[in-house]
């Protein structure tokens, strides 16, 4: 069984709620179906007024120390105060200042880039934030690079996200790095959500790629790809699935996935083929049987529709 992953919301009065229940529901329902996380929700004081009124209580401490690679998510609020002004805010800011170590990842959804730049977080960084606070970031921390046009930038250890719903933009983006891209596009499909996740980069994950659709038949079909992307699937096999007609499927497919079925499999076949070349050391000749492809001439081949360079295995020391 992997190590868990350590997730710390940290909860700074006033929480904007949705900055909070987003991204929380999201992990949780990852860590549910097997993600490596375990959950914890802090502040500096134990019960935070939220955005809608009611009070979140029972809130742990903020940690003296943090486990071994920790990931912090610092969740927006609705006011951003002056320092030495409000001391659950300056609290905050100094725990950010001298709490996370050289192997912790912090994350802030929204205003939450604000504590970061209080914090001497983003001196030289890309970094984004809600485009209502564009200007405020840039007060804060001269030094940052503010990208206003994605929804959230990774500069690796630290991670910065839009407003509001971006969060689960974010949040699914995290769960691809640390579970895998088939259990995002699950934990996508469950909340119903538009799933933009592709951050700053115009290329989104193919295994959330051409989902950004409520029909439940391709759905079905998408999901049953995804589960088994080298399996040789036909169109009669996934209407079965979907439980809808061949030539129904076909097109829905193309109505609302924006795609054929056959490309939508070999996108995903490409991501598993690019998995196997990342993180084994099988030949190139298993990893395109692995991958569902009937050579390596026809693995190459499609692998040229998706990548500019060819295959090439890098198999982690």
């Amino acid at each position: 069984m992997s190590m868990k992953t350590s997730v710390w919301f940290v909860l700074t009065p006033p929480v904007l709620m949705l900055d909070y229940a987003g991204p929380a529901e999201t992990l949780r329902m990852a860590a549910e179906s097997g993600a490596p996380f375990e959950l914890h929700h802090c502040g500096p004081l134990p019960r935070a007024m939220t955005s809608v009124g009611i009070a979140l209580d029972g809130l742990a401490p903020l940690p003296d120390k943090l486990p071994p690679n920790s990931l912090v998510i610092v969740v927006g609020t609705t006011e951003t105060p002056e320092p030495g002004t409000s001391e659950p805010y300056d609290a905050v800011t100094h725990w950010l200042k001298t709490v996370p170590t050289a192997d912790t990842r912090i994350a802030s959804i929204c205003s939450g880039a604000v504590l970061l730049a209080r914090a001497g977080r983003l001196a030289g960084r890309r970094c984004t934030t809600h485009f209502g606070l564009v200007d405020l970031l840039r007060r804060v921390e001269p030094m940052a690079r503010i990208q206003d046009d994605c929804l959230f930038v990774d500069e690796g250890d630290v991670l910065t996200s839009a407003g509001i719903t971006a969060g689960i933009d974010l949040s699914l983006y995290l769960i691809e790095h640390y579970a895998g891209g088939e259990l995002a596009a699950d934990v996508a499909r469950r909340q119903v959500v538009y799933q933009r996740r592709a951050g700053e980069a115009t290329q989104m994950s193919p295994w959330l790629a051409h989902r950004n659709h409520l029909h439940p038949a391709v759905h079905l079909a998408q999901d049953a790809i995804s589960q088994d992307p080298a399996r040789p699937w036909n169109v009669a096999d996934l209407a079965r699935a979907a439980h809808v007609s061949p030539r129904h499927l076909s097109r829905l497919f193309a109505e609302h996935a924006g795609t054929t079925v056959l490309a939508y499999q070999q996108s995903l076949r490409v991501a598993r083929a690019q998995q196997l070349l990342e993180g084994s050391e099988l030949t190139i000749e298993r990893v395109a049987e692995k991958s569902g492809f009937a050579s390596v001439r026809d693995f190459r081949r499609v692998w040229g529709r998706y990548h500019d360079t060819p295959p090439k295995r890098t198999a982690a020391p």
